[in-house]
């Protein structure tokens, strides 16, 4: 097989790993060499008329990174004005995401409110404002607040909450949302996006604190706290993922015992991540705080009922031994401590 023109190496660098048919016949490919770079595996087809570079899309995961790309192929191949929404909108800004029961790309054009599902591809008419497309990478996109609102429009309360959290952590305000979801007044599943602005909190720092803090609240033990800061007699500070009362919920993903190269964060061995988790746990239980670990799979399915009634059990336990109230310590010491971080922000 011939290398390829240089101008279509370089269309291909900086188009994303992308090429319309059209683009690459006018770049002087012929359709039989087309032909032989999908055939040979040089090209992948990611929609009609669109082709990939192989390397770019066996790099790519198939939850975020595939259907991002099939949604920007998607768009150029389109002759009227789309933009990139919904999932592939939250991917293209870096947001979190539960990943749904099948990833589709995403893109909607101004329209009376509706969706179809083609191939891979899921389109939607629907109104939005001029500014609130904004340019990522090169592709149009729904902006930041307005992606919130659609996925969790698409997705529901739980989906939605991981990703507007994750939103208010970018820096987007609550008002952005509420000005977001104005224009969604008579659509279908609207007053799920009412409730999750109510009960977004930038405090939860990755999707498993969120769905910590959501089961917490379901349970109606009280309004959790997140990134409650204790100082130990040493000195040391530990950050609790959420605190009601005098209980604890620490949450933990995969993503601490998987190495880097796994797709975690892990820089030692998964025995002594979990040691080290058990010695922070008697560090909290020595401050008179009460402990529940949360993992992945307690979220869902069966899992969930059986989380929730581990702990509402340790919440009672701890409630009968301690009570509820924050001993004045923890309280002056955690006020003392989000000042100094605040300042130091700030700064």
């Amino acid at each position: 097989m011939p290398d390829m023109h240089p101008r279509v190496v370089g269309h291909l660098a900086t188009s994303g790993g992308l090429i319309t048919r059209s683009r690459a016949l006018d770049l002087g490919v012929g359709p039989s060499e087309l032909s032989a770079h999908v055939r040979t595996g040089r090209w992948v087809i990611v929609h009609r008329g669109v082709y990939a570079d192989a390397e770019v899309w066996e790099s790519l995961d198939e939850w975020r990174g595939r259907p991002l790309l099939r949604a920007k192929a998607a768009v150029l191949a389109m002759k009227r004005a789309w933009v990139l929404s919904h999932d592939s909108a939250a991917h293209a800004h870096g947001l979190e995401m539960l990943a749904p029961e099948r990833a589709y790309a995403h893109i909607t054009r101004p329209g009376h409110t509706n969706a179809w599902t083609k191939g891979h591809v899921k389109h939607h008419l629907a109104r939005y404002r001029p500014q609130q497309v904004v340019d990522v990478d090169g592709h149009a996109t729904l902006d930041v607040a307005r992606t919130v609102c659609d996925v969790a429009r698409e997705h529901g309360l739980r989906a939605g909450l991981v990703t507007a959290d994750s939103a208010l952590r970018r820096g987007v305000t609550r008002g952005d949302l509420w000005e977001a979801v104005d224009v969604m007044r008579h659509w279908p599943y609207v007053t799920t996006v009412r409730e999750i602005i109510d009960l977004a909190d930038p405090g939860a720092e990755s999707a498993i604190e969120s769905l910590g803090r959501e089961l917490v609240i379901g349970l109606g033990i009280g309004e959790p706290e997140t990134q409650f800061p204790i100082r130990l007699a040493d000195g040391r500070v530990r950050w609790c993922d959420i605190r009601i009362g005098r209980h604890v919920v620490e949450t933990h993903g995969l993503v601490k015992v998987l190495t880097p190269e796994q797709g975690g964060v892990a820089d030692r061995e998964a025995r002594s991540v979990v040691f080290d988790e058990r010695k922070r746990e008697r560090e909290i239980t020595d401050e008179g705080l009460g402990v529940t670990n949360l993992y992945w799979d307690d979220f869902f399915g069966a899992g969930r009922a059986r989380a929730a009634q581990r702990l509402m059990r340790d919440w009672e336990h701890t409630v009968a031994r301690y009570g509820t109230a924050l001993p004045q310590h923890l309280e002056r010491n955690a006020r003392e401590i989000r000042a100094r971080r605040d300042r130091r922000t700030a700064g």
